[in-house]
């Protein structure tokens, strides 16, 4: 972790990344909250929230495409400026603010998220040019976006009750603003302008085999964590009479995975093939299966949601390691954009799976459902080719100390290698 950190430049579009995202863990609770406490329905409240995450599931994929295009600076300054402004707009208004304006705002807030988290995946190739550095680079970003989420809902919960819930989203406007904007300035995030060589056609950077097959892994492992969120609320109620009960579990899950991330940061970052992640797959799945005989008592929930956590954090860095190799060329940003969006997406259908599920057979409905989803997410990525979709890697150009590529090509490849 020492080498990945060792320049300044890099330790200050970490530290900016994550600080700008942490805003992005509180808006979901604060939402909730404040949209209830303005309109008194959780129906309202629900639906502006929904309206918040489907519309930044559509905007990173668009804003991830413009970047590449080389306007980086522009979309970041543009988007920060403008999420800033509705988050301070909404935050304001009044009580007898009609619904449809509620919900018109969190779409806007949701379509102009800043994408700085796929910037910086995007950057991380041409910043950390040794293999070893880059696969341990994702890890330790993917462990460092884990205490976020950590931090950010009782930070929220936190500024609501002691200052008001228009304060609390206020606060994260300004942070996401001024981070955004602190992580946009920084020379190491400009660099040059993406190659052109490719062609854009069709389908942007899910046009690559490769990336459609990470893109449906990780809807599948945001269908687990969806799933799985309901059902340790779901457990936590049923067996402390209160889902306020589930979050020291959640807590224990994330910390999970913040240690487990740390642990393959050290050991050199996540799994370097398609069998690597196939492995990884599994134990995600194996671990939060194990969830199942351990939820009828809190005190042997607790210890299983740390060692199932432990899975998290590596199997994301794992499929991040691999979108250098699988994405187009000069669309990398688009390409982690679409992988945020999966996770999202995935997360939300299987959170309202997974309330069906618990509502007619218990917590365990839920918790098969999350097993489901990893089994799903493992027979895909053993199934479906993980091919890379240039004909080299472009992560080091330094043949010494290089390893073979992070996918193994298993069909002819559709584009020409790169001239030597």
């Amino acid at each position: 972790m020492h080498s990945i950190l060792k320049a300044p430049a890099t330790r200050r579009l970490f530290v900016f990344s994550i600080v700008a995202r942490l805003p992005l863990a509180m808006l979901s609770i604060g939402l909730v909250v404040h949209v209830q406490r303005l309109t008194g329905s959780f129906a309202a409240a629900g639906l502006t929230t929904a309206a918040y995450a489907v519309c930044e599931a559509i905007g990173g994929p668009v804003l991830g495409r413009l970047v590449d295009r080389g306007a980086q600076k522009p979309v970041l300054l543009a988007s920060a400026t403008a999420s800033g402004a509705l988050l301070f707009v909404i935050a304001v208004v009044p009580a007898t603010t009609p619904l449809e304006l509620l919900v018109a705002l969190a779409a806007g807030i949701g379509l102009a998220t800043p994408p700085v988290g796929a910037c910086l995946r995007g950057r991380l190739p041409a910043l950390l040019h040794d293999r070893d550095d880059l696969e341990a680079g994702y890890a330790l970003e993917t462990s460092l976006t884990e205490l976020t989420w950590v931090c950010g809902p009782p930070l929220v919960l936190g500024v609501g009750a002691l200052w008001s819930t228009a304060a609390a989203l206020s606060l994260a406007g300004m942070v996401m603003f001024i981070a955004t904007v602190a992580f946009a300035i920084q020379p190491a995030a400009l660099g040059r302008r993406p190659p052109q060589a490719t062609k854009r056609g069709r389908g942007g950077a899910l046009r690559s085999p490769a990336m459609r097959t990470l893109t449906i892994v990780l809807f599948c492992f945001g269908l687990l964590l969806g799933a799985d969120e309901v059902a340790v609320t779901a457990s936590a109620k049923m067996l402390e009479g209160s889902a306020a009960a589930a979050a020291p579990l959640f807590a224990l899950w994330g910390a999970g995975s913040f240690v487990g991330g740390m642990i393959v940061t050290r050991l050199g970052g996540g799994a370097r093939t398609a069998l690597g992640l196939v492995v990884w797959l599994a134990a995600l799945t194996v671990g939060h299966l194990a969830l199942i005989p351990g939820a009828g008592r809190v005190i042997t929930l607790a210890p299983l949601l740390l060692i199932a956590g432990a899975t998290l954090a590596p199997t994301e860095a794992s499929v991040y390691g691999m979108v250098d190799a699988a994405a187009p060329e000069g669309m990398a940003t688009e390409a982690f954009a679409w992988l945020a969006t999966a996770i999202a997406v995935g997360s939300a259908l299987g959170a309202a799976g997974a309330g069906g599920l618990a509502d007619h057979a218990g917590p365990i409905g839920a918790y098969l459902l999350g097993g489901g989803a990893g089994t799903l997410a493992a027979l895909v990525a053993l199934a479906r080719t993980l091919s890379p979709a240039r004909g080299r890697s472009r992560v080091s150009t330094r043949p010494s100390t290089a390893r073979p590529p992070i996918l193994r090509c298993t069909e002819p490849l559709t584009q020409a290698a790169d001239p030597q």
